[in-house]
C-alpha cells in the first residue's frame, strides 16, 4: 500500500469520480464509523465512495475522551459482551492496526471503603485484565494509601483509603479517523469532505444513491451506488428522514464536555478515574495537559456546534476538586470542548442509561443504517454495516479483513522509532520533536521530513502553537485533506483545545502557510483567519452562559463554516 495525498488534486479527481461513476457502496458520514466502513468495504474489493458534510471527525469523532478502552464501568452493569469486544479491539489497535496512534495509559482508581471495595473492584479489574485478549496490557496492581500518594500526591489523603492502578489506551481521535479515511483512499476509495448528502436517489422503493452538494464549489452531484450506508451518528434520524425511512434505529444525543488544564496544575504520575453519582470522571494525561471529563446530559439543540455552558464547567470542577489538595479554578482552564454521543433511543429518560451498543438496520431497500456504539468498537460496527450491505449486492463479497489491515503509518513505525536519533540528526530536529512526529504520523513521517528538506523554514514551530511545526500545517493541506484553517487548528493539530487562546493567534500564520497549497489569495487568507477568530470568541462567550440554551445561542452567533456554506 502506498500512501495517497488527499490534497486539492485528489479532491478534484474524487469529485469527478463521484459524478461520473457508479459504486458498489456509498457511505454517508465521515466519522470513525463511516471512515471505518469505507476501509472495510474497499478492502473486500468493493468500489467505494465516502462523503462527509464537514471535515473528517468534525462531529463526535474529534470530541471524545480520546480513550481506547473496554469500559470498566460496563462490567458493573454486567455487559460482559460489550467489554470483551471492546478489549479485543483495543488489543488489535495497540499491537497491529495502529501502534503509532494508540498507546497504553495508566489510571488510578481510588478506593473509599475498606476491605469489601478492594475485593469488589479488584475482582472486576482482574477480569478486565484477562477478557478479550487484554493480556497485551500491563496487569493491574493494588496500592496502599501511602503507595497511592507516591504516584498521586495531588490527591487529598482523607478522600480515599487505598487504590488500584490499571491500564487502558489513548488515541488522538481526530487523527485516527483521518488516518482511516486516508487508508481507505490508498486502497482505492473515493473520499470527499465538505460534501453534504441533501437527498437520496430512488428507483421505485429502492435507494440507488444520493444527491450530494459539493460545498466548496456550490455544485450538486448525483452519486449512484448499488447500496448506501448511513453512518451519520447523531444525525441518523435526519438522514433517515431524507430517505423517507419510517423504521430503522433512532438516536438520542448526549452531551459530553471536557476541560484541558496544564500538566503542572495537578501533581499526578498517572491518569485518574473517579466515580460520580451518574457515571465516571476521568483525569487523562495529554502531552503538556490534563483532559478532565466528562458530563453526560441530554441535548436537543444545534448538533453542528454543541457548546459547553458554565454549568458544564462547574460540574466538572466540583467533582474533580472534591479529591484534589489544590483545587482547579476557572483561570486554570486552557481549553474546553463539547461533543455529542449517539445513543440508541430507549425507554429511559436518563441518557446515562441508554445503550452504548450498536445496531444495524435496513429500513428501506438499498439503505443500511448503523447507529449507536462507541469509538473503540468502530471496526466491528463498520464490519457489521458492510456485512449487511453485502447481502444486498448481486455478487459474492469476501469476509472482512480489517482485523489484519494496518492503517497508514503503522508498517515500519517500530523501526523508525528505534532509529529516531538518526532521524533527528538527519533532519536537524531535536529527538523529542521527532518522537512527537512519529506518534502522530508513524512511518509517514518521511513525507513530512521531505517537506522540511525542501524548505528548512518549515522545520520551525508555529509561532503561537509551538507544539507543532510549520510543516505540519502545510502537510495537513497537501496530504491530509484540510481545506480550511479550522480543519488544521481543530483536528489536524489540537491547538484549538491546547492553547490558552484556542489557536486564535496562530490562525493568520496557518492561513498564510497553506495559501499556496490551496490556491488562496490575500482576501481568502483574511476571511479564513477572521472566521476562525469569531468562532473562538463565540465559544468563549458560550462558556459564560448558565445553561445549554443560552450557550447554544451564543455559539450560534458565529456559525461553523459548514453551516455557513449549507445556508448559502
Amino acid at each position: 500500500m502506498k500512501a495517497v495525498s488527499l490534497g486539492p488534486a485528489y479532491r478534484a479527481q474524487a469529485v469527478r469520480n463521484l459524478a461520473e461513476g457508479e459504486f458498489d457502496v456509498l457511505i454517508v458520514g465521515g466519522g470513525v464509523v463511516g471512515a471505518g466502513a469505507a476501509l472495510d468495504a474497499v478492502s473486500r474489493g468493493l468500489s467505494v465512495a465516502l462523503v462527509e458534510a464537514a471535515d473528517w471527525a468534525a462531529g463526535t469523532s474529534s470530541r471524545s475522551s480520546k480513550l481506547i478502552h473496554g469500559g470498566l464501568r460496563y462490567l458493573e452493569q454486567r455487559d460482559f459482551g460489550l467489554v470483551r469486544e471492546a478489549l479485543r479491539e483495543r488489543g488489535l489497535l495497540l499491537n497491529r492496526l495502529a501502534p503509532h496512534l494508540v498507546r497504553p495509559v495508566p489510571f488510578l482508581y481510588p478506593l473509599t471503603h475498606r476491605m469489601w471495595e478492594r475485593f469488589y473492584v479488584g475482582a472486576g479489574v482482574g477480569l478486565y485484565d484477562t477478557m478479550g485478549g487484554a493480556r497485551s496490557m500491563p496487569r493491574h496492581r493494588h496500592l496502599s494509601h501511602r503507595g497511592a500518594l507516591k504516584i498521586a500526591p495531588a490527591l487529598r489523603g482523607d478522600t480515599f483509603v487505598g487504590a488500584i492502578q490499571y491500564f487502558d489506551a489513548q488515541v488522538d481521535d481526530a487523527r485516527f479517523t483521518l488516518t482511516l479515511a486516508r487508508t481507505a483512499a490508498a486502497y482505492g476509495a473515493s473520499v470527499l469532505t465538505r460534501a453534504r448528502a441533501v437527498g437520496f436517489l430512488r428507483e421505485a422503493d429502492r435507494v440507488i444513491g444520493a444527491r450530494v452538494l459539493d460545498l466548496e464549489n456550490d455544485r450538486e452531484l448525483t452519486v449512484r451506488a448499488r447500496h448506501v450506508i448511513n453512518a451519520t451518528g447523531v444525525w441518523t434520524d435526519e438522514a433517515g428522514r431524507l430517505a423517507h425511512a419510517r423504521g430503522g434505529p433512532h438516536v438520542t444525543a448526549s452531551k459530553g464536555v471536557h476541560l484541558l488544564v496544564p500538566r503542572d496544575r495537578i501533581r499526578l504520575d498517572t491518569g485518574l478515574i473517579l466515580r460520580t453519582e451518574k457515571s465516571v470522571l476521568f483525569v487523562i494525561p495529554w502531552g503538556r495537559h490534563w483532559i478532565i471529563g466528562t458530563t453526560d446530559t441530554p441535548y436537543d439543540l444545534d448538533k453542528e456546534e454543541p457548546a459547553a455552558s458554565q454549568a458544564d464547567v462547574e460540574y466538572i470542577l466540583e467533582h474533580v476538586n472534591a479529591v484534589l489538595r489544590t483545587p482547579i479554578v476557572p483561570e486554570d482552564i486552557e481549553g474546553v470542548y463539547a461533543g455529542l454521543r449517539p445513543l440508541l433511543s430507549g425507554g429511559a429518560d436518563d441518557t446515562t442509561k441508554l445503550s452504548r451498543e450498536h445496531t444495524v438496520a435496513q429500513p428501506v431497500p438499498g439503505l443500511t443504517v448503523i447507529a449507536g456504539g462507541k469509538f473503540t468498537t468502530y471496526r466491528v460496527m463498520a464490519k457489521d454495516a458492510v456485512d449487511a450491505a453485502a447481502e444486498d449486492l448481486p455478487t459474492t463479497v469476501p469476509a472482512s479483513v480489517t482485523d489484519r489491515v494496518p492503517l497508514i503509518g503503522a508498517v515500519g513505525y517500530e523501526v523508525l522509532w528505534n532509529e529516531r536519533h538518526r532521524l533527528a540528526r538527519r533532519s536537524g530536529l531535536h529527538v523529542a520533536r521527532v518522537e512527537h512526529l512519529l506518534k502522530r504520523y508513524g512511518s509517514c513521517v518521511d513525507e513530512l521530513l521531505g517537506l522540511i528538506e525542501k524548505d528548512p523554514s518549515l522545520g520551525e514551530p508555529l509561532g503561537a502553537a509551538r507544539d507543532y511545526l510549520k510543516a505540519e500545517a502545510v502537510y495537513a493541506a497537501s496530504h491530509e485533506g484540510a481545506l480550511h484553517v479550522e480543519d488544521i487548528l481543530r483536528r489536524r493539530t489540537r491547538a484549538a483545545i491546547e492553547e490558552w487562546d484556542q489557536g486564535s493567534a496562530a490562525a493568520a500564520e496557518v492561513a498564510a502557510l497553506v495559501a499556496p497549497v490551496l490556491g488562496w489569495d490575500d482576501e481568502t487568507v483574511k476571511r479564513e483567519t477572521e472566521h476562525y477568530v469569531r468562532q473562538v470568541e463565540a465559544e468563549r462567550q458560550a462558556r459564560r452562559e448558565a445553561d445549554d440554551a443560552a450557550a447554544a445561542a451564543a455559539r450560534g452567533r458565529a456559525p461553523s463554516l459548514f453551516a455557513e456554506r449549507a445556508a448559502s
